[in-house]
């Protein structure tokens, strides 16, 4: 059967002028994700994966990086906007009062309002939650049924997307989603199998290439 490999993108600028690109940090740990699934048999020979991204800076140089590993075209990637994250920044801004007004939050800060922000959002089944998290759950549909049954996909795509398609595949509540998207780790990889039963989660959020690596394990 088909398996997606979820890989949230590696660590961002926060606090910068650019968020949207990926720190050095990010990059070592996008590498370490590549490695590790190179060691789990994906891209051996005739197991091309069907590699995709989302149209964010950060999540298509997490997906460049983890192709080199793979030792997959980078000519192959392709790009799907569903896969990218909604507007965090925008979300907190939004609710401290006007654009910008999160720029001096620290990240546990910035996580605490985003975390009452996403509640009311997801609570309030508003249109565009309901657009971003469907998307997203479409995008994964597709995914798997355009990758051929023994064969591997790898997303490069968010924690909030994430968070999402994981809440839709177990029926979460606005908690549950807001507490996955809390713990996501970056780089960590989110495994999706598509069977006769259509898509099953079998783990969620897996960073143990991270072991022994503690200045790799960060969520922001």
């Amino acid at each position: 059967m088909p398996v997606v490999h979820l890989v949230r993108h590696g660590q961002a600028s926060f606090g910068t002028d650019n968020y949207d690109l990926l720190s050095p940090r990010g990059g070592v740990q996008a590498r370490a994700a590549g490695r590790e699934l190179a060691r789990r048999g994906v891209g051996a020979p005739m197991r091309t994966p069907v590699m995709v991204s989302g149209s964010l800076q950060r999540q298509r140089r997490t997906a460049e990086i983890i192709a080199g590993e793979l030792g997959v075209d980078g000519a192959q990637l392709l790009t799907d906007e569903r896969w990218n994250e909604f507007d965090a920044h925008a979300l907190v801004d939004s609710r401290l009062g006007g654009a910008g007004a999160s720029g001096g939050l620290t990240s546990q800060e910035f996580q605490v309002e985003l975390d009452a922000e996403m509640r009311a959002w997801i609570d309030g089944a508003s249109t565009s939650w309901v657009e971003f998290s469907g998307g997203a759950l479409e995008a994964l549909r597709d995914i798997a049924a355009r990758t051929p049954k023994g064969s591997d996909a790898i997303v490069a795509t968010s924690a909030g997307v994430t968070a999402a398609v994981v809440g839709e595949l177990l029926g979460l509540d606005a908690h549950g989603v807001i507490a996955l998207n809390r713990v996501s780790v970056n780089a960590s990889i989110t495994t999706v199998i598509s069977g006769s039963r259509g898509l099953s989660l079998l783990t969620f959020n897996d960073h143990a290439h991270f072991i022994g690596e503690g200045d790799l394990l960060t969520n922001r």
